[in-house]
């Protein structure tokens, strides 16, 4: 009797293409690659860590070999034009070979035993080891850069992973996969399995993974977590954010406006957990903002995303792009003005800005996955700051203003895991710590951070050992 179902169909979100098919995995076959996972994880433990670092420092070389082809494959599967692919597929490469130098810098520690009396003669010392297969759980919005920080980590800490690339746009990790192969990974200590919700699901309830790290909804990574609890396996979540931007009255203001522009009109089609998501503007410069704001949205070109001089193509479906107009209409409804923006048209959103929107709103509080720029009014900074922390997540958000005392007294008071002075909230380097408190999870993503977080400390104490 087989154990597959029929195939998942893989479609460009803008066109309807059909760019191919994959498998939608059954039980039996999580089973069976979970079984491979634990052969897999004992392969990567005792695979030394300058061998650990050479797999990844391959696999980036590999990518980079492909990276063309890759990108425009993740272009035409996505839905984000082929100029910010291209710059995913290079971020990717980065993360591969930063995690190479880390699974060579995972540090132990020698603790004095002094500190207690009567132990004054014992030695201590802790001990970095594999956690376990790591089971990653990718979103669609960047599933190569963000596959990379999960998957390159587990590897470069020696241990399996099992990957969950998202089922509208599996098909570049595969290829990405088939590349990690080819550069030498133990057999089982590298999978993809792809198929719907169910898959992720079963990762993180079954005992055969050590630790689950998911990148999506505060939704999903809730139930995730409560499928996770009852193996008491490590769960890491980066979930969903409501980035505010703040614009004092001493700002530039052109340059605050093309940081929404860049920052969420554009990049990722706004499609981007840390976009900015909710613009508050001090009322000295509000009119001269939102002109600045209007100017440079004009200017986008809206489009086939694999079509040169293309700023904003398809949003990663048709549902997508109808649950953005409805938060729209939500927010006119509450008394918001629409002053930019199309009709949607199929996958696609034309980019929307809103003013004078009530800070009681529900839509406000809530995410929008989409190029939707709400700008809301303020007359102290400090009331920004409250405002900006009345909602549930927390991940990061930005302050426009020259006066260095106040940029560092806001972002002292900001409730979030990251604040950007003078910048976008849409910045993530992958050698910073990437996170937030509340319901965007609480755990922190980057080089220094990830490798230590798939694995564990074990503690050795060798009796009489200073004689």
């Amino acid at each position: 009797m087989s154990t597959r179902t029929a195939p998942l169909s893989v479609h460009n979100p803008g066109t309807g293409e059909h760019l191919g098919d994959v498998e939608d995995f059954t039980s039996d076959r999580i089973d069976a690659a979970l079984a491979a996972a634990a052969r897999g994880q004992r392969a990567m433990a005792a695979m030394p860590a300058h061998e650990r670092a050479r797999l990844l420092l391959r696999t980036a070389d590999l990518i980079e070999a492909e990276a063309e082809d890759l990108a425009r494959l993740l272009a035409a599967e996505n839905g984000k034009p082929l100029f910010q692919t291209t710059e995913e597929v290079g971020a990717a490469i980065r993360i591969f070979r930063g995690f190479a130098g880390e699974a060579t810098r995972l540090f132990g520690r020698q603790i004095p035993l002094g500190a207690v009396p009567g132990l004054e003669r014992h030695l201590a010392v802790t001990l970095r080891e594999p956690l376990g297969p790591v089971a990653a759980l990718v979103p669609f919005n960047y599933p190569v850069e963000l596959y990379a920080h999960k998957a390159a980590a587990a590897l470069a800490a020696g241990n399996a992973v099992l990957v969950h690339p998202p089922v509208r746009c599996p098909l570049t990790l595969l290829r990405i996969g088939a590349l990690v192969e080819r550069a030498g990974v133990p057999e089982g200590a590298h999978q993809l399995l792809t198929g719907g919700v169910q898959v992720s699901q079963e990762l993180a309830a079954r005992p055969g993974a050590a630790a689950v790290s998911l990148t999506g909804s505060t939704l999903a990574g809730r139930e995730i977590a409560r499928r996770a609890a009852d193996t008491l396996k490590k769960v890491h979540l980066e979930l969903g954010g409501n980035d505010a931007l703040i614009v004092c009255d001493d700002a530039d203001v052109e340059e605050a406006a093309n940081a929404v522009v860049l920052g969420r009109l554009a990049r990722g089609n706004g499609q981007i957990c840390c976009a900015v998501k909710r613009v508050y503007v001090q009322d000295g410069v509000h009119d001269a903002f939102v002109d600045a704001l209007l100017a440079g949205a004009a200017k986008l070109t809206v489009g086939d995303q694999l079509a040169d001089g293309t700023d904003v193509g398809p949003l990663i479906s048709e549902q997508a792009a109808e649950r953005v107009e409805a938060a729209v209409a939500a927010l006119v409804s509450d008394g918001a003005r629409k002053v930019a923006g199309g009709p949607r048209r199929g996958a696609f959103s034309d980019p929307a800005v809103l003013v004078d929107v009530p800070q009681d709103s529900a839509a406000f509080a809530e995410e929008i996955f989409g190029p939707v720029a709400p700008v809301a009014r303020f007359t102290d900074p400090l009331d920004a700051v409250r405002m900006a922390n009345a909602s549930p997540y927390g991940l990061q958000a930005a302050v426009f203003t020259r006066d260095i005392r106040r940029a560092f007294t806001l972002a002292h008071r900001l409730d979030v895991g990251g604040v950007i002075i003078n910048g976008s909230t849409a910045l993530r380097a992958e050698n910073l710590p990437f996170g937030g408190p509340r319901d965007t999870g609480g755990s922190a993503e980057g080089l220094h951070d990830t490798a230590l977080e798939f694995t564990r400390q074990k503690t050795v104490v060798v009796m009489e050992a200073l004689g």
